[in-house]
């Protein structure tokens, strides 16, 4: 498949088999001490480890650093709807990171204490956007380890076009909006810790602009996951708040889109107003 720009990791050469008379205790030793220091490199950090201090908003289960030019918000998922099905109440459900034309989704979910899920959810991932969504995907390896990268078609109506920026529309080709679709590309990422699976989703031009993937790659290493000690099944969302950034800045009487909270730390940055 040729839409992604990151190649699968090539598998190590298989050295000698050993011989019954060395042990594995120092090779065992040895790839504990390399995860060690590979963990050591850099986050998402979980909240018992010993993390660099950094500005982070407090959402809960996730604290997430702040810089110049990010843009914040909250996105909901109703837990109680009227007679024609609007939204009466909701809960969070991840946190959306804007970096200039590009956005990562993080959610943090509960996970088994002996063993990871990313490895189930990145199957069942693919296999959902390629019967469901009609796509495309292919794993690869990148800077967190395994990630998939997906390509589904994006619907184009008229009523899609009218909502876009004229800019954006402006850019999109005429083939494209001739028939009616154009192919999006998703980038997957996820991060097993301890009981805890955090996964990112990163869409816009970070997929192939390595600058903005590089702001957004770092923002996700300084996260810090607070788990909890309370039990819950895998897989089960852990449980977000709003900063009280976000209430002071609707004190001032700007007015959010239902269903979202926003958030700018700094004056120029950017704030996402919309997520598909």
């Amino acid at each position: 498949m040729a839409f992604g720009r990151r190649r699968q990791a090539e598998e190590p050469e298989k050295g000698p088999e050993k011989g019954p008379e060395v042990t594995e205790e120092p090779a065992e030793a040895a790839e504990e001490e390399s995860a060690k220091a590979e963990s050591a490199e850099g986050g998402p950090w979980d909240s018992e480890d010993s993390f660099p201090e950094l500005q982070r908003l407090d959402f809960g289960a996730l604290q997430v650093p702040i810089a110049p030019g990010l843009g914040f918000q909250v996105n909901f998922e109703a837990t109680q709807v009227d007679e024609e099905g609007n939204p009466l109440d909701g809960r969070p459900v991840a946190v959306l990171v804007q970096y200039e034309e590009s956005a990562m989704q993080l959610q943090v979910f509960a996970a088994p204490k002996r063993s990871g899920i990313w490895d189930d959810v990145r199957r069942e991932t693919a296999k959902d956007i390629q019967e469901e969504a009609q796509g495309q995907t292919q794993e690869g390896d990148g800077p967190f380890g395994a990630e998939l990268l997906a390509m589904v078609p994006a619907a184009l109506t008229e009523e899609v076009l009218a909502e876009m920026p004229k800019e954006v529309r402006e850019q999109i080709p005429a083939e494209f909006v001739e028939q009616g679709w154009a192919p999006q590309i998703i980038r997957f990422l996820g991060v097993d810790g301890p009981r805890w699976f955090l996964q990112a989703v990163v869409q816009g031009a970070a997929i192939e602009d390595e600058e903005q993937w590089q702001v957004l790659e770092d923002v996700l290493r300084g996260v810090v996951v607070h788990r909890g000690d309370a039990p819950m099944p895998p897989r089960e969302l852990l449980e977000l708040k709003i900063p009280k950034e976000f209430s002071e800045a609707g004190q001032d009487g700007e007015e959010e889109q239902e269903g979202e909270e926003t958030f700018s730390p700094f004056e120029r940055g950017p704030e996402i107003t919309e997520v598909r």
